[in-house]
């Protein structure tokens, strides 16, 4: 995977003074526009829209550097509709106008290439199930949140804190399907993973797809909850151990950098689903978490 991801950076930059299409840079890597974008934003720490733009602004500067071009001729090669867009882009990343970084020589910034590798540590074993599940049903409290790459995400943290505990208390009881018991639920993710972008969050359980014969009504769903359909997929499932929040964080750095580039399997869109127990003193945690995944296509 790390080999065909490899030859798309390189596709990249024979690009960058054309349009890049992504879909062309997943058929290189041999994967869906999906799971390329997803496993770059993990590997790299930026979406891959925006180490596009950071790569062609770089190479642009240094054509503005040199002075071999007009401006105008460099902000067209590199896809800007006029002077004055390349200008705004230009200045957000380089924090001085191309003008002017012509007649003064400033400093610009510089996006490296990008190059990945696959470093084995052999410090812990990856614990995962791959199993296929049929349709089930997402049902708890739903709020629009922003996505935070990194630290805690404070607009979940005071959702969670401001929902009636008696009433999260009958939503656990409604759980009669792995993963059991309350668990944090992510849908509706933009491609792009652009921190600041939104997605839906769930507190809330996984309970049995509605049947055309249904069983004897269970209690209730409490107030205000709302229920999202998950039709039947296949999903990988990865647990650990290990201190709080470290464990957790450490997980979905493994499941992409290791579990992901070796192994046949690719991310599909559908809900991530997080099930975390602390231990009494909140130091210590047990996470388990499932990913929709699809096998990849034989190349």
């Amino acid at each position: 995977m790390l080999d065909r991801l490899n030859q798309a950076m390189d596709r990249i930059e024979r690009d960058l003074g054309h349009t890049v299409d992504v879909a062309d840079l997943a058929r290189t890597a041999c994967t869906s526009e999906y799971h390329l974008r997803r496993m770059f934003s993990a590997l790299a720490g930026m979406p891959l829209s925006e180490y596009i733009r950071r790569r062609r602004l770089t190479v642009a500067g240094a054509e503005v550097l040199s002075g071999d071009a007009t401006l105008l001729e460099i902000a067209v090669r590199y896809g800007y509709g006029s002077g004055e867009a390349f200008a705004r882009a230009f200045r957000a990343m380089h924090g001085v106008g191309p003008g002017e970084a012509r007649r003064t020589g400033a400093a610009l910034v510089s996006q490296p290439r990008l190059a990945f590798r696959l470093t084995v540590e052999g410090s812990s074993s990856m614990h995962y199930r791959v199993l296929d599940r049929p349709a089930f049903t997402v049902t708890g409290f739903k709020t629009r949140i922003p996505l935070i790459h990194s630290g805690p995400n404070q607009g979940i943290i005071d959702f969670v804190r401001g929902l009636d505990k008696a009433a999260v208390d009958r939503l656990e009881k409604l759980s009669d399907q792995e993963p059991q018991g309350l668990v944090a639920v992510c849908d509706d993710i933009d491609p792009s993973r652009v921190e600041g972008t939104e997605l839906d969050y769930y507190h809330a359980v996984i309970t049995s797809a509605p049947t055309a014969t249904p069983p004897p009504a269970p209690a209730p769903a409490p107030e205000g909850t709302t229920v999202l359909p998950v039709p039947p997929g296949t999903w990988a499932v990865f647990t650990t151990s290990g201190p709080a929040p470290q464990a957790i964080q450490r997980l979905w750095r493994v499941v992409y950098t290791e579990w992901f580039p070796s192994n046949p399997y690719r991310t599909r869109p559908g809900p991530e689903i997080l099930r975390t127990r602390l231990s009494p003193s909140g130091t210590e945690a047990d996470a388990e978490l499932w990913l929709p995944v699809e096998r990849e296509p034989s190349h």
